[in-house]
């Protein structure tokens, strides 16, 4: 089960920085492809919004 980020996202980037995989794009509300999430939980540690859910 891949991750996604509501639309509490800042768009700061901290998740993208942390992502092990490269699986976070950026944009007005960043974007995990679910394709190569890994399920490893470390972009909903970094985001200090709380804007990264399981989906």
């Amino acid at each position: 089960m891949a991750y996604k980020i509501t639309e509490d996202c800042a768009a700061c980037g901290t998740c993208a920085d942390e992502c092990p995989v490269g699986a976070i794009s950026p944009g007005d509300i960043y974007k995990i492809d679910p394709e190569l999430c890994t399920d490893c939980g470390t972009c909903a540690d970094a985001c200090p919004m709380g804007a990264i859910q399981p989906s």
